[in-house]
């Protein structure tokens, strides 16, 4: 099995909070809705099935995360990455990647929508914007090639400051 997606999305999740809050060498625990696992390893499963089959991740990103353990509850993974993991992942965040400038532009208050698509056209010229009417968002952003990442970004105005939710585009079509 390819365990290639699930690996990049829990990689973007822990370069997404070590951004947002720091880093800190200690475990950290990522929870995934049993769907949004099968979309990222093309597979439909039960939850038994699916922790059986995650047995095999662990081994796979030994290496890079560390031993990662994972757990359920139902319909619900827990992905334990210890802290070589968390420090693995330090060393891939640059500050010049696109994600520290995006989360470093939305946290202050005088963001608007156009200085993110600013930002966004620095790093491609294959930007998708759009203006959202009766959606729980205002604007989507993304990349339409995949580079340097394939999420989807909802921008929701607040009116005195911008906030976003961010998704894998499997994850973002099954809420469209």
């Amino acid at each position: 099995m390819d365990f290639g997606r699930l690996e990049y999305n829990i990689v973007e999740m822990l370069k997404e909070e070590q951004i947002k809050l720091g880093y800190q060498k200690e475990t950290v625990r990522l929870y995934y809705p049993l769907s949004s696992v099968c979309r990222f390893l093309g597979s439909e499963m039960n939850a038994d099935e699916m922790q059986k089959e995650l047995a095999h991740f662990s081994d796979a990103v030994k290496e890079r995360l560390g031993n990662v353990t994972i757990d359920h509850k139902k319909d619900r993974f827990c992905f334990m990455i210890p802290p070589e993991g968390a420090e693995y992942v330090r060393g891939l965040i640059r500050d010049d990647d696109f994600l520290v400038r995006f989360i470093g532009a939305i946290r202050e208050h005088e963001c608007t929508i156009e200085d993110l698509k600013r930002i966004f056209c620095a790093y491609s010229d294959h930007v998708h914007y759009e203006k959202c009417e009766g959606e729980d968002y205002d604007y989507l952003l993304y990349f339409e090639d995949g580079r340097p990442d394939d999420f989807r970004y909802c921008i929701t105005d607040e009116g005195i400051h911008l906030i976003y939710h961010r998704f894998s585009p499997e994850d973002f079509e099954e809420l469209n």
